[in-house]
């Protein structure tokens, strides 16, 4: 594992490919009130880049080339919340977009543990450690423990992919989990709009 660590905008020149791995960590889980502090990015290589965000500076022209890019899609897991975040400070709308947690909804319908340690377990045999993750993610120095655990959340997503997309094709679920990612970032403008707990096509 490579962790870079980069202060408010990703360098110039960096290439994650066709398919980048992003995670987010935040102040908290409130997408009014709690900000965005970091963005953790990798193409599958290894690699973890961090983007910390400092006094909420969040011009970062680089990052936002990457995430508004269409020719790379932007692979998360519960990609609902990461979309609302990077859409509310970043003010972009990721598209194309990829979910592991919808697609092991969809397909791994013989359990209820669709977190991302569950996957890594399951599918790929990892173990990853959860410890940090409600550690102050708004501190000016974050610590080899809390690079470590953010790094962990985006270096699997490649491989989760690859696992989830053999299982959905298997099930003839492929085009229901598209059209599911499709509608995700319109999910996440629906939470920014304060529909967040409310189901729209309910009766």
């Amino acid at each position: 594992m490579t962790i870079e660590l980069h202060q408010d905008d990703l360098p110039e020149g960096l290439d994650f490919g066709d398919c980048v791995a992003v995670d987010s960590e935040t102040m908290g889980l409130n997408l009014e009130r709690d900000r965005l502090c970091l963005l953790q990015l990798s193409a599958g290589d290894g690699t973890c880049h961090l983007v910390q965000f400092r006094d909420s500076d969040y011009r970062a022209p680089n990052l936002k080339t990457l995430l508004n890019d269409p020719a790379v899609t932007k692979l998360f897991h519960f990609a609902r919340f990461d979309l609302a975040m990077i859409e509310r400070h970043l003010g972009v709308t990721c598209r194309p977009v990829y979910c592991t947690k919808v697609a092991s909804k969809l397909v791994r319908t013989f359990t209820d543990r669709h977190g991302l340690k569950d996957l890594c377990r399951d599918l790929l045999g990892v173990e990853i450690s959860k410890q940090q993750q409600t550690s102050d993610w708004g501190a000016t120095e974050l610590t080899k423990e809390q690079m470590r655990y953010a790094a962990s959340d985006v270096l699997y997503l490649h491989r989760l992919r690859d696992k989830l997309d053999g299982m959905l094709a298997r099930e003839g679920r492929s085009a229901l989990a598209e059209a599911c990612f499709e509608f995700l970032p319109v999910r996440a403008k629906l939470d920014l709009a304060g529909w967040a707990d409310v189901d729209i096509f309910a009766h």
